[in-house]
């Protein structure tokens, strides 16, 4: 393992999942339900996404190295430019956290199984294809170190997840989500130029 490519993976994914739509999701249940409860659902559905991230990653990095950099760089820009320039009120706006859970959560006396599969299910199909799963399968192609990787991905999103369904209202009242889009976007970007700055040098 290296702590090195922990740490970076974990403050990029942090700050990539604070503005996400899963984060209001979260924090949508965390309002209704036990916090633990529903982190153990969201925690359960993130640490999946992020193996089947660092899977398909691994499986990138099998190819010629160059190509494996041009496919980085132009995912990791397309990612940052995406972050840079997306409108604070695309990701500042949370869903209604009754439309949100209206059809899937129990009204009355829910138990844990219920809250926590409920808020795995939420997450878990919001997921599929984020910003934050393909910047954890570039960093899985990128280095070598798949359990590094995994470790800081699945960090950053129970941390984002942790802060969502307990103080997440109070955070978002404080931390201009335009900021946290534009510092993200700003790394993604560097991250997209080293990489291809590697692939024309080889």
């Amino acid at each position: 393992m290296d702590p090195t490519v922990i740490a970076i993976v974990f403050v990029v994914i942090a700050l990539a999942e604070l503005p996400d739509k899963s984060m209001f999701a979260s924090l949508a249940l965390g309002t209704r339900f036990r916090a633990a409860w529903v982190f153990a659902g969201v925690a359960a559905a993130f640490l999946i996404h992020v193996c089947i991230a660092v899977a398909a990653g691994s499986a990138l990095g099998l190819l010629p190295r160059r190509v494996v950099e041009s496919l980085v760089a132009a995912l990791f820009l397309a990612g940052g430019i995406y972050m840079a320039t997306r409108r604070e009120e695309e990701s500042a706006d949370p869903p209604a956290s009754d439309t949100l859970t209206a059809e899937t959560v129990p009204k009355t006396g829910p138990s844990f199984r219920r809250v926590a599969f409920t808020s795995f299910g939420v997450v878990f199909a919001g997921e599929w294809g984020d910003i934050t799963q393909i910047a954890i399968a570039n960093y899985a192609a990128r280095y070598d170190d798949p359990i590094s990787v995994g470790i800081g991905g699945t960090l950053g999103l129970w941390a984002a997840a942790a802060l969502a369904v307990t103080a997440g209202s109070k955070l978002l009242t404080r931390l201009p989500v335009l900021w946290v889009n534009r510092v993200t976007g700003a790394i993604l970007l560097g991250f997209g130029v080293v990489s291809a700055v590697r692939a024309v040098t080889g």
